[in-house]
Protein backbone atom coordinates (compact mmCIF):
# COMPACT_ATOMS: atom_id res chain seq x y z
CA UNK A 1 0.00 0.00 0.00
CA UNK A 2 1.45 3.42 -0.89
CA UNK A 3 -0.06 6.18 1.04
CA UNK A 4 0.50 9.82 0.36
CA UNK A 5 1.49 12.62 1.99
CA UNK A 6 -1.54 14.22 2.29
CA UNK A 7 -3.55 11.11 3.61
CA UNK A 8 -1.18 11.28 6.56
CA UNK A 9 -3.38 14.72 7.66
CA UNK A 10 -6.58 13.65 6.99
CA UNK A 11 -9.53 14.02 9.90
CA UNK A 12 -7.86 16.99 12.45
CA UNK A 13 -5.11 17.82 10.50
CA UNK A 14 -5.06 21.18 11.32
CA UNK A 15 -4.44 19.98 15.13
CA UNK A 16 -1.27 17.99 14.17
CA UNK A 17 -0.02 19.29 17.50
CA UNK A 18 -0.67 16.36 20.27
CA UNK A 19 -1.98 16.61 23.51
CA UNK A 20 -0.66 16.49 27.39
CA UNK A 21 -1.45 14.01 30.29
CA UNK A 22 -5.35 14.60 30.61
CA UNK A 23 -7.79 11.98 29.35
CA UNK A 24 -5.75 8.97 27.64
CA UNK A 25 -6.16 5.72 27.70
CA UNK A 26 -4.14 2.61 27.15
CA UNK A 27 -4.03 1.50 23.72
CA UNK A 28 -3.82 -1.81 24.27
CA UNK A 29 -6.42 -3.69 21.94
CA UNK A 30 -6.05 -4.04 17.70
CA UNK A 31 -9.08 -3.10 15.19
CA UNK A 32 -10.78 -5.89 13.06
CA UNK A 33 -7.88 -6.79 10.18
CA UNK A 34 -6.87 -9.67 8.47
CA UNK A 35 -3.88 -11.31 9.26
CA UNK A 36 -2.79 -12.07 6.26
CA UNK A 37 -2.27 -8.79 5.26
CA UNK A 38 0.77 -8.05 7.61
CA UNK A 39 3.21 -9.52 5.30
CA UNK A 40 2.67 -6.26 3.07
CA UNK A 41 3.76 -4.46 6.36
CA UNK A 42 7.16 -2.93 5.05
CA UNK A 43 7.00 -1.53 1.29
CA UNK A 44 7.59 1.92 0.73
CA UNK A 45 4.57 3.04 2.92
CA UNK A 46 5.29 6.34 4.77
CA UNK A 47 5.85 6.80 8.52
CA UNK A 48 4.71 9.90 10.77
CA UNK A 49 6.20 10.79 13.94
CA UNK A 50 4.59 13.36 15.75
CA UNK A 51 6.70 14.44 18.64
CA UNK A 52 5.34 17.29 21.06
CA UNK A 53 6.95 19.41 23.31
CA UNK A 54 5.05 19.15 26.20
CA UNK A 55 4.80 23.42 28.64
CA UNK A 56 4.94 25.56 25.35
CA UNK A 57 8.38 25.57 23.98
CA UNK A 58 9.87 28.83 23.39
CA UNK A 59 10.24 28.65 19.46
CA UNK A 60 11.10 32.51 19.55
CA UNK A 61 14.67 30.87 20.84
CA UNK A 62 14.50 27.55 19.00
CA UNK A 63 14.73 29.32 16.33
CA UNK A 64 15.25 33.13 16.87
CA UNK A 65 14.68 35.83 14.61
CA UNK A 66 18.07 37.09 16.44
CA UNK A 67 18.35 40.90 13.82
CA UNK A 68 15.08 41.95 14.72
CA UNK A 69 15.12 44.96 16.84
CA UNK A 70 12.58 44.37 18.87
CA UNK A 71 13.43 40.66 19.79
CA UNK A 72 16.44 42.26 21.01
CA UNK A 73 14.78 45.07 23.13
CA UNK A 74 11.18 43.18 24.27
CA UNK A 75 13.88 39.79 25.11
CA UNK A 76 16.26 41.58 26.71
CA UNK A 77 18.51 39.29 28.97
CA UNK A 78 16.62 36.28 27.37
CA UNK A 79 17.70 37.15 23.64
CA UNK A 80 20.01 35.06 21.55
CA UNK A 81 23.71 36.70 20.92
CA UNK A 82 23.01 38.89 18.44
CA UNK A 83 25.62 38.08 16.00
CA UNK A 84 25.53 34.04 15.93
CA UNK A 85 28.08 32.00 13.97
CA UNK A 86 27.32 30.99 10.42
CA UNK A 87 27.04 27.18 12.56
CA UNK A 88 23.23 28.71 13.22
CA UNK A 89 22.36 31.06 10.94
CA UNK A 90 19.59 30.36 8.06
CA UNK A 91 20.54 31.07 5.06
CA UNK A 92 17.27 31.35 2.12
CA UNK A 93 16.81 27.79 1.56
CA UNK A 94 13.38 28.35 0.71
CA UNK A 95 12.23 29.50 -3.20
CA UNK A 96 9.60 32.30 -0.79
CA UNK A 97 12.95 34.27 -0.29
CA UNK A 98 14.82 36.52 -3.26
CA UNK A 99 18.03 34.82 -3.92
CA UNK A 100 19.64 38.39 -3.42
CA UNK A 101 18.76 37.54 0.05
CA UNK A 102 21.77 35.69 1.81
CA UNK A 103 20.35 34.90 5.20
CA UNK A 104 16.28 35.00 6.68
CA UNK A 105 17.73 37.20 9.68
CA UNK A 106 16.90 33.69 12.25
CA UNK A 107 19.22 31.21 14.01
CA UNK A 108 18.68 28.35 15.64
CA UNK A 109 19.41 28.05 19.30
CA UNK A 110 23.32 27.13 19.92
CA UNK A 111 22.21 24.09 21.95
CA UNK A 112 21.15 22.63 18.45
CA UNK A 113 24.59 21.74 17.97
CA UNK A 114 27.46 19.88 20.29
CA UNK A 115 30.29 17.39 20.68
CA UNK A 116 29.37 13.97 22.69
CA UNK A 117 32.43 12.31 23.00
CA UNK A 118 33.78 11.89 19.37
CA UNK A 119 30.59 12.52 17.97
CA UNK A 120 28.91 15.57 16.92
CA UNK A 121 25.28 16.73 16.03
CA UNK A 122 23.87 19.76 14.34
CA UNK A 123 20.30 20.46 12.84
CA UNK A 124 22.00 22.81 10.85
CA UNK A 125 23.23 20.47 9.14
CA UNK A 126 19.91 18.81 8.45
CA UNK A 127 18.63 22.16 7.33
CA UNK A 128 21.67 23.10 4.75
CA UNK A 129 20.94 19.23 3.30
CA UNK A 130 17.05 19.92 2.53
CA UNK A 131 16.16 17.71 5.07
CA UNK A 132 14.80 20.11 7.85
CA UNK A 133 12.03 22.84 7.38
CA UNK A 134 10.80 25.39 9.51
CA UNK A 135 7.23 26.53 9.26
CA UNK A 136 6.60 29.85 11.36
CA UNK A 137 3.58 31.06 13.26
CA UNK A 138 1.72 27.94 14.11
CA UNK A 139 -1.05 28.08 16.52
CA UNK A 140 -4.83 27.28 18.01
CA UNK A 141 -7.53 30.25 16.60
CA UNK A 142 -8.77 29.73 20.11
CA UNK A 143 -7.22 32.47 22.59
CA UNK A 144 -6.98 29.76 25.36
CA UNK A 145 -3.73 30.21 27.36
CA UNK A 146 -4.32 26.95 29.33
CA UNK A 147 -2.07 24.12 28.89
CA UNK A 148 -4.77 21.71 29.46
CA UNK A 149 -7.29 23.61 26.62
CA UNK A 150 -5.11 23.89 24.18
CA UNK A 151 -3.36 19.99 24.13
CA UNK A 152 -7.28 19.01 23.92
CA UNK A 153 -8.57 21.01 21.29
CA UNK A 154 -5.08 19.89 19.08
CA UNK A 155 -4.90 16.42 20.03
CA UNK A 156 -8.78 15.92 18.98
CA UNK A 157 -8.56 18.18 16.18
CA UNK A 158 -11.68 20.41 17.09
CA UNK A 159 -10.71 24.29 18.97
CA UNK A 160 -12.90 24.82 21.36
CA UNK A 161 -14.58 21.52 21.62
CA UNK A 162 -13.25 18.70 24.02
CA UNK A 163 -15.98 16.31 23.57
CA UNK A 164 -14.70 14.95 20.30
CA UNK A 165 -14.66 11.13 21.29
CA UNK A 166 -11.68 10.52 18.70
CA UNK A 167 -8.41 12.06 18.00
CA UNK A 168 -7.27 13.20 15.30
CA UNK A 169 -4.60 10.53 14.22
CA UNK A 170 -7.34 7.60 15.32
CA UNK A 171 -9.74 9.19 12.77
CA UNK A 172 -7.27 9.48 10.31
CA UNK A 173 -6.35 5.48 10.98
CA UNK A 174 -9.50 4.74 10.85
CA UNK A 175 -9.99 6.12 7.15
CA UNK A 176 -6.58 4.55 5.95
CA UNK A 177 -7.00 0.82 7.37
CA UNK A 178 -3.40 0.09 8.04
CA UNK A 179 -2.06 -3.08 7.64
CA UNK A 180 0.69 -4.70 9.80
CA UNK A 181 1.15 -6.08 13.59
CA UNK A 182 1.84 -2.70 15.10
CA UNK A 183 1.03 0.26 12.83
CA UNK A 184 0.53 2.99 15.17
CA UNK A 185 2.63 3.46 18.23
CA UNK A 186 3.08 5.57 21.36
CA UNK A 187 6.38 5.24 22.34
CA UNK A 188 5.34 5.76 26.45
CA UNK A 189 3.24 4.46 29.20
CA UNK A 190 0.09 5.44 27.47
CA UNK A 191 -1.44 6.47 24.63
CA UNK A 192 -2.06 10.20 23.73
CA UNK A 193 -5.59 11.46 22.90
CA UNK A 194 -4.58 12.41 19.42
CA UNK A 195 -4.80 8.26 19.55
CA UNK A 196 -7.75 8.34 21.22
CA UNK A 197 -10.53 5.56 19.44
CA UNK A 198 -7.59 4.03 17.86
CA UNK A 199 -7.52 0.45 18.40
CA UNK A 200 -5.05 -0.34 16.26
CA UNK A 201 -2.53 1.53 18.38
CA UNK A 202 -0.12 -0.10 21.08
CA UNK A 203 1.50 2.23 23.61
CA UNK A 204 4.65 0.64 24.85
CA UNK A 205 8.88 2.59 26.45
CA UNK A 206 10.28 -0.13 24.67
CA UNK A 207 10.06 -3.16 22.83
CA UNK A 208 10.30 -5.93 25.63
CA UNK A 209 7.91 -3.95 27.82
CA UNK A 210 5.01 -4.62 25.77
CA UNK A 211 4.13 -8.40 27.49
CA UNK A 212 1.42 -9.86 29.45
CA UNK A 213 1.03 -8.86 32.94
CA UNK A 214 0.31 -10.77 36.23
CA UNK A 215 1.89 -13.56 38.66
CA UNK A 216 5.16 -14.46 37.22
CA UNK A 217 4.49 -17.83 37.45
CA UNK A 218 2.09 -17.60 34.34
CA UNK A 219 4.31 -14.56 32.68
CA UNK A 220 8.01 -15.38 33.41
CA UNK A 221 9.96 -14.94 30.59
CA UNK A 222 13.61 -16.99 31.53
CA UNK A 223 15.06 -19.81 30.19
CA UNK A 224 12.04 -22.21 31.21
CA UNK A 225 9.42 -20.45 29.09
CA UNK A 226 6.73 -22.70 29.51
CA UNK A 227 4.34 -21.10 32.03
CA UNK A 228 4.11 -18.27 29.22
CA UNK A 229 3.82 -20.66 26.12
CA UNK A 230 0.66 -22.01 28.46
CA UNK A 231 -0.75 -18.80 28.95
CA UNK A 232 -0.48 -17.58 25.40
CA UNK A 233 -1.62 -21.08 24.39
CA UNK A 234 -4.84 -20.76 26.12
CA UNK A 235 -5.63 -17.15 24.85
CA UNK A 236 -5.50 -18.61 21.62
CA UNK A 237 -7.84 -21.15 22.58
CA UNK A 238 -9.94 -17.88 23.80
CA UNK A 239 -10.31 -15.45 20.70
CA UNK A 240 -11.25 -17.85 17.96
CA UNK A 241 -14.07 -17.50 15.50
CA UNK A 242 -15.85 -14.31 14.21
CA UNK A 243 -15.72 -10.80 15.32
CA UNK A 244 -14.37 -7.93 16.38
CA UNK A 245 -13.85 -8.57 20.05
CA UNK A 246 -12.04 -11.79 19.23
CA UNK A 247 -10.12 -10.43 16.06
CA UNK A 248 -8.59 -7.42 18.39
CA UNK A 249 -7.70 -10.32 21.19
CA UNK A 250 -6.00 -12.37 18.56
CA UNK A 251 -3.73 -9.31 17.17
CA UNK A 252 -2.65 -8.07 20.33
CA UNK A 253 -1.53 -11.67 20.76
CA UNK A 254 0.26 -11.50 17.60
CA UNK A 255 2.25 -8.76 18.55
CA UNK A 256 3.40 -10.14 22.03
CA UNK A 257 4.88 -12.75 19.91
CA UNK A 258 6.59 -10.25 17.64
CA UNK A 259 7.93 -8.22 20.59
CA UNK A 260 8.71 -10.98 23.26
CA UNK A 261 11.78 -11.97 21.88
CA UNK A 262 13.37 -9.44 20.92
CA UNK A 263 16.63 -8.00 22.91
CA UNK A 264 18.00 -4.75 23.92
CA UNK A 265 18.54 -2.18 20.40
CA UNK A 266 22.10 -1.60 19.86
CA UNK A 267 23.09 0.70 17.40
CA UNK A 268 26.45 2.63 15.81
CA UNK A 269 24.71 6.11 16.80
CA UNK A 270 26.63 7.58 19.94
CA UNK A 271 24.76 10.97 19.95
CA UNK A 272 21.61 9.70 21.16
CA UNK A 273 20.71 11.79 24.40
CA UNK A 274 20.30 9.87 27.79
CA UNK A 275 16.38 9.26 29.38
CA UNK A 276 13.33 8.76 28.32
CA UNK A 277 13.48 10.83 25.10
CA UNK A 278 16.45 8.77 23.32
CA UNK A 279 14.76 5.47 24.75
CA UNK A 280 11.73 6.41 23.14
CA UNK A 281 13.69 7.18 20.00
CA UNK A 282 15.71 4.17 20.30
CA UNK A 283 12.73 1.92 20.62
CA UNK A 284 10.78 3.66 17.73
CA UNK A 285 13.82 3.28 15.34
CA UNK A 286 13.87 -0.69 16.61
CA UNK A 287 10.49 -1.16 15.77
CA UNK A 288 10.59 0.52 11.94
CA UNK A 289 13.90 -1.75 11.46
CA UNK A 290 11.78 -4.64 12.53
CA UNK A 291 9.43 -4.07 9.72
CA UNK A 292 5.85 -4.36 11.79
CA UNK A 293 4.26 -2.73 9.78
CA UNK A 294 4.61 0.58 11.65
CA UNK A 295 2.81 4.14 10.52
CA UNK A 296 1.89 6.51 12.99
CA UNK A 297 4.06 6.70 16.00
CA UNK A 298 4.16 9.57 18.87
CA UNK A 299 6.40 10.85 21.48
CA UNK A 300 6.93 13.48 24.06
CA UNK A 301 9.36 15.64 25.62
CA UNK A 302 8.10 17.50 28.43
CA UNK A 303 9.40 20.25 30.56
CA UNK A 304 9.02 23.71 28.36
CA UNK A 305 6.74 25.65 30.78
CA UNK A 306 9.86 28.68 31.63
CA UNK A 307 8.13 31.14 33.37
CA UNK A 308 11.27 31.92 35.37
CA UNK A 309 14.88 31.37 35.32
CA UNK A 310 14.55 30.04 31.47
CA UNK A 311 18.07 29.84 30.79
CA UNK A 312 18.25 30.12 27.12
CA UNK A 313 21.94 31.29 26.60
CA UNK A 314 22.62 28.52 29.26
CA UNK A 315 20.34 26.35 31.87
CA UNK A 316 17.25 24.70 31.57
CA UNK A 317 16.16 25.36 28.43
CA UNK A 318 19.05 25.30 26.85
CA UNK A 319 19.76 21.80 27.96
CA UNK A 320 16.13 20.72 26.95
CA UNK A 321 16.98 22.29 23.08
CA UNK A 322 20.50 20.35 23.52
CA UNK A 323 18.44 16.81 24.47
CA UNK A 324 15.55 17.62 21.68
CA UNK A 325 18.76 18.11 19.01
CA UNK A 326 20.64 15.00 19.88
CA UNK A 327 17.34 13.25 19.61
CA UNK A 328 16.32 14.63 16.46
CA UNK A 329 19.90 14.23 15.07
CA UNK A 330 21.01 10.56 15.94
CA UNK A 331 17.50 8.97 15.58
CA UNK A 332 17.09 10.51 11.52
CA UNK A 333 21.28 9.17 11.56
CA UNK A 334 20.22 5.80 12.92
CA UNK A 335 17.04 5.64 10.02
CA UNK A 336 20.18 5.79 7.45
CA UNK A 337 17.73 3.46 4.64
CA UNK A 338 14.82 4.55 5.72
CA UNK A 339 14.71 8.66 5.45
CA UNK A 340 12.27 8.51 2.34
CA UNK A 341 9.98 6.90 3.94
CA UNK A 342 10.07 9.29 7.48
CA UNK A 343 8.45 12.02 7.88
CA UNK A 344 8.79 13.79 11.63
CA UNK A 345 6.78 17.05 13.10
CA UNK A 346 8.16 18.49 15.90
CA UNK A 347 5.40 20.94 17.92
CA UNK A 348 3.89 22.33 20.83
CA UNK A 349 0.89 23.49 21.89
CA UNK A 350 1.39 26.93 21.92
CA UNK A 351 4.57 29.54 22.06
CA UNK A 352 5.99 31.93 24.78
CA UNK A 353 5.19 36.03 24.41
CA UNK A 354 7.76 38.10 22.77
CA UNK A 355 9.23 40.02 26.17
CA UNK A 356 11.22 38.68 29.03
CA UNK A 357 8.98 38.54 32.45
CA UNK A 358 10.44 39.89 35.56
CA UNK A 359 11.53 36.05 37.12
CA UNK A 360 13.69 36.10 33.43
CA UNK A 361 11.77 33.83 32.02
CA UNK A 362 8.36 33.89 29.29
CA UNK A 363 4.46 33.50 29.91
CA UNK A 364 2.21 31.75 27.60
CA UNK A 365 1.98 32.81 24.22
CA UNK A 366 0.14 31.92 20.90
CA UNK A 367 2.19 31.75 17.61
CA UNK A 368 5.27 28.90 17.24
CA UNK A 369 7.11 27.38 15.10
CA UNK A 370 7.27 23.78 13.95
CA UNK A 371 10.23 21.60 12.65
CA UNK A 372 9.39 18.86 9.54
CA UNK A 373 12.67 16.60 8.75
CA UNK A 374 12.05 13.91 6.28
CA UNK A 375 14.24 12.46 3.77
CA UNK A 376 12.52 14.53 0.80
CA UNK A 377 13.87 17.52 0.34
CA UNK A 378 12.72 20.49 1.98
CA UNK A 379 10.31 22.11 -0.82
CA UNK A 380 8.39 19.02 -0.18
CA UNK A 381 8.44 18.74 3.11
CA UNK A 382 6.41 22.54 3.43
CA UNK A 383 4.83 21.26 1.07
CA UNK A 384 2.81 19.13 3.57
CA UNK A 385 1.93 21.69 5.48
CA UNK A 386 0.59 23.83 2.62
CA UNK A 387 -1.53 21.16 2.55
CA UNK A 388 -2.45 20.57 6.31
CA UNK A 389 -4.92 23.98 8.10
CA UNK A 390 -2.36 25.81 9.76
CA UNK A 391 -3.28 28.76 12.07
CA UNK A 392 -1.39 32.01 12.15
Amino acid sequence: MTISRRQFMIGGCSAAIAAMAGGRIGGLVFDDLDFADTAQAAGNDQILINIFLRGGCDGLSLVSPYADGTYRTRRGSQALPQNPTSAFTLNANNPAFFSSVPETGFCLHPSTAGVVGAATYALKELYDSGNLAIVHACGLNDDTRSHFDAMDYIERGTPGNKSTSTGWLARHIQSVNYTGTIPALAASSNSPTSLLGATQAIAATSANSYRLNGPGRYTQTAANARPLDALMGTLDQMYTGPGATVSAGRRTIEAIRALRTIGGYTTGITTYPGGGFGDSLKTLAQIIKLDLGLRIATIDLGGWDHHENQGVNGGQYANLVSTLARGLYSFYKDMAGFENRLTIVVMSEFGRRLGVNASDGTDHGHGNAMLVLGGSSIISAMTLFLEVRVWS
